[in-house]
């Protein structure tokens, strides 16, 4: 039985394609796909095509679009098998990021992916992503599906989608995934890390939270920062502070005056570290222990991406009756690095 995949298009550089006559890109039309990249029909699913009424470039994608991606999913659901979404690389592990925690308890697999350079291109990445991305949409044993969860494929690489981050602008390698193992891996063949894939719990069944807030605001602090400009922070429910290394601040009364004024206006602050790998540990450093006292959230090895989406979907999310910190330090579907 051919399993039955859903692409859906949203914008990016993968639905371009360039007029050799004038050198200009224009969209690519995704109902012609099957002649673009006539070995779509040798693979064993069948392909259905969504495409948004007006592409978003990457960088214009927001909440209302990550909306409408998971309202997709959930309205198709019972009727595909698997999803692939084509998006634009630069906010991809944003969106990737949003749905796995809107998409909960799933089943199947919703795979991301798009490319460097536009389908049309003569080296383009386009088709090796597009093809791949298609294969671990519908890839099935026993009824079962083997991807349970939000990825992002690239490049040869099957990343989770909530622990990834653009690394490169320039090369095709773009991705990265620095504090989880790869999930899967192509070459010859086409390898996946089975005891790395997330599961749901047995008794979760799927469900779209539609909930994001945009109470949130994210702030990297930078040498030489005076604490006074902590004091004219938009109104706002929750803080996400990008600090230094492991967990550290400036070591002076004026900071953590202001952090502490923050946490009396009931205003929720997390921390996680401008490090690309590694993780939040406060107390291991004494420029740390401010954040204990002020009642901080450590964000463990959380990626910014990850960290404002899920930050985004908890505040004021009536669905929760833990308190935001409480669910923030815990490891929903799969993000950071802790024990359940």
């Amino acid at each position: 039985m051919k399993r039955k995949v859903l692409l859906i298009y949203t914008g990016g550089t993968i639905g371009m394609e360039k007029d050799y006559a004038t050198g200009s890109l224009h969209p690519f039309n995704f109902d012609n796909i099957f002649r673009k990249i006539p070995e779509m029909n040798l693979l064993e699913c069948e392909v259905s095509v969504h495409s948004f009424a007006h592409p978003v470039d990457s960088s214009d994608m927001g909440p209302d679009d990550w909306k409408q991606i998971a309202i997709m999913v959930r309205d198709h659901y019972e009727s595909y098998d698997g999803f692939l979404i084509l998006h634009g690389t630069d906010t991809m592990s944003y969106t990737a990021s949003a749905l796995s925690f809107m998409l909960r308890g799933l089943r199947k697999p919703v795979i991301l992916t798009g490319s460097q350079l536009p389908i049309g291109d003569l080296r383009t990445d386009a088709k090796e992503n597009l093809l791949t991305s298609l294969y671990y949409a519908s890839l099935y044993e026993k009824d079962e599906a083997v991807i349970q969860e939000v990825a992002v494929y690239f490049e040869y690489k099957l990343l989770r989608g909530n622990r990834t981050l653009k690394y490169s602008a320039e090369f095709f390698d773009a991705y990265r995934s620095p504090n989880y193992p790869l999930l899967g891996q192509s070459g010859v063949h086409l390898n996946i890390g089975r005891e790395l894939l997330y599961r749901p719990g047995k008794d979760e069944s799927f469900c779209c939270d539609l909930h994001l807030s945009d109470d949130v605001v994210f702030w990297r602090i930078f040498p030489g920062m005076k604490a006074e400009q902590f004091l004219h922070l938009p109104t706002t429910k929750v803080l996400i502070l990008q600090v230094f290394g492991s967990g550290t601040i400036f070591n002076d009364p004026e900071t953590e005056g202001a952090l502490l004024r923050l946490r009396k206006k009931g205003i929720e602050i997390v921390v996680i570290s401008q490090c690309v790998s590694g993780a939040i540990s406060f107390g291991k450093y004494v420029n740390s222990n401010i954040f204990i006292k002020a009642g901080a959230i450590s964000g463990h090895d959380i990626t910014a991406e990850s960290a404002l989406t899920k930050a985004m979907h908890l505040i004021g999310n009536p669905r929760y009756r833990a308190s935001f910190a409480e669910l923030f330090a815990t490891d929903l579907c799969g993000e950071i690095s802790v024990e359940k």
